[in-house]
């Protein structure tokens, strides 16, 4: 059983739901960005995102863009975020990481390579933002060949069709996206949510992540316990920049995060 498998099917004995916290790789250095990855599971984090820096995103709303920035301007790539979660997984062995981010830098450097590469330092799911089901053989077997799990996204404008067609590939969990728009603007109403999650479980038994536009600990309660995660990005990285000092750390960055963190957690586990 994968560790993403393995975590839903441990949280659904407990009976709840999972907080999936997003980090920006090297957002604002490479070390603090290493940091605050060691401390999420403490604080409540049960998976883990964590977004490669690109240059030029398409769902990403202009605080995760300005984090995305700030990680290239620290020296981000691919193969350094790589290693980034190997020294994770020199300390944890069981929380699930999940990179998310655009196919280009994936296609530079080989996808073959790259998911044995990622397999081999510890990431466990892909979420290839700009990479459509039918593009997916770029990416599948090589990621199914080294345990990687391809999850797969949808939307409010999905219809029935479109879920019974692309779902039944998915692996890991199905991510949600609840607006159609970019990250970090509006957020998803609870009658908008209800509606949507019984089509999608209607087409597949994966667990659901919701994500885009929840900021708040009420939020994210309502988010697991509507499907299986929640998914909270934008509002932990404009807590990280507001600690910023002409871009760089201070002695507040960590902390002021993994501090929002454990309160998204205890609304979860509530």
């Amino acid at each position: 059983m994968s560790r993403i498998a393995a975590r839903f099917a441990a949280l659904k004995t407990e009976g709840r739901g999972a907080l999936i916290p997003y980090l920006q790789a090297f957002d604002p250095d490479a070390e603090t960005s290493l940091a605050l990855l060691r401390g999420m599971p403490a604080a409540g984090a049960d998976l883990i995102e964590i977004g490669v820096p690109f240059s030029d995103p398409a769902a990403d709303g202009p605080t995760i863009q300005a984090a995305a920035l700030r990680g290239l301007a620290a020296g981000a790539t691919l193969r350094k975020v790589l290693e980034m979660v190997r020294r994770f997984r020199e300390e944890d062995r069981d929380t699930p990481v999940i990179l998310m981010g655009y196919l280009n830098p994936i296609d530079s450097y080989g996808p073959r390579q790259f998911c044995a590469d990622a397999a081999a330092a510890g990431v466990d799911g892909l979420i290839v933002v700009d990479m459509p089901p039918e593009e997916s053989d770029l990416l599948a077997a090589d990621a199914a060949a080294n345990g990687l799990d391809v999850i797969r996204l949808v939307a409010p404008n999905t219809s029935d069709a479109r879920l019974r067609e692309i779902l039944p590939e998915a692996r890991g969990f199905i991510y949600y996206v609840a607006i159609t728009g970019i990250t970090g603007t509006r957020s998803a109403s609870a009658d908008e949510l209800a509606a949507a999650i019984p089509r999608i479980r209607a087409a597949s038994d994966l667990p659901v992540a919701i994500g885009f536009g929840i900021r708040t600990p009420e939020q994210a309660a309502h988010a697991s316990r509507t499907a299986d995660a929640a998914v909270v990005a934008s509002a932990l990285i404009h807590t990280l920049a507001g600690t910023l000092d002409n871009g760089r750390a201070t002695k507040d960055t960590v902390p002021a995060v993994l501090h929002q963190l454990r309160e998204l957690a205890a609304a979860v586990r509530r």
